[in-house]
């Protein structure tokens, strides 16, 4: 497991830019790392233009522990540049027949009476050293992984979901203390509490959203984190500074 991972989503595909599908994958994987005491440090939509992936994943993963989960392009077809994209990025450049993946896919083949499968197989053409995402209730075919830190699964999300949930069980367990998070809704501009945000206690994260309605503004505050006391030491701030200010404020259930 990654000291401290910095999960990263990225979603590859054309037909989700040009509004043909919409993407489910962004809801999914930031509600499935929640679950676990995680949460997304960003997330890419780009098409399917092999230069950009490659420059996309290199760029991933030069972040500081950072996780990668690259949702489409790992088929077979003329448009899926995924898996050489990896190898270019994370590897050598070349791409290698894996074992294992080749026999999965050889096997899918025969039980789907696959006409061709000369093309189908081009699946287990893969980066140097990849190991196998198999959790695909539709097809069986694998997606794959390297350095147990960078999962590559099909586009469609019927396939690629079972594979996240596969790698988050295998390599990410959800953590023993769970972030907490306290917010409040104050009757007031954001700008009259800079001040308190700007004294917070190191390692509370802030949340500001400022609202505007036709009876004035309002704005949101949300702190989290997983140290009890200083959420609720930051939490107080904000109280005493609304209360001491006139301001009106309002508690919010998370």
């Amino acid at each position: 497991m990654q000291s401290d991972p910095r999960f990263f989503a990225l979603i590859i595909g054309t037909e989700i830019l040009n509004r043909r599908r919409s993407d489910r994958h962004f809801d999914f994987l930031s509600q499935a790392l929640l679950e676990r005491g995680y949460k997304l440090a960003g997330s890419f939509i780009i098409e399917d233009d092999p230069a950009l992936i490659v420059q996309t994943l290199k760029f991933l993963a030069s972040q500081p522990h950072s996780v990668i989960f690259s949702f489409g392009g790992i088929g077979s077809t003329p448009d899926d540049h995924t898996r050489k994209a990896a190898a270019v990025a994370l590897r050598d450049g070349t791409l290698h027949t894996q074992e294992e993946a080749r026999q999965i896919i050889a096997e899918r083949i025969e039980k789907m009476k696959i006409p061709d499968g000369r093309y189908p197989l081009r699946m287990a053409e893969l980066p140097k050293g990849a190991k196998l995402l198999k959790e695909n209730p539709v097809n069986g075919m694998p997606g794959f992984y390297l350095d147990d830190r960078y999962f590559f699964v099909p586009g469609f999300p019927e396939m690629a979901h079972p594979m996240i949930l596969e790698a988050l069980d295998r390599h990410f367990p959800p953590k023993k203390e769970k972030p907490i998070r306290k917010t409040l809704t104050a009757l007031s501009r954001e700008s009259r509490l800079i001040d308190v945000m700007e004294r917070l206690p190191e390692g509370v994260e802030l949340s500001s959203l400022p609202k505007l309605y036709s009876d004035g503004p309002r704005v949101s505050i949300s702190l989290s984190g997983t140290d009890t006391e200083k959420i609720e030491e930051a939490y107080r701030m904000f109280v005493q500074a609304l209360e001491e200010r006139g301001i009106p404020y309002s508690h919010e259930d998370e």
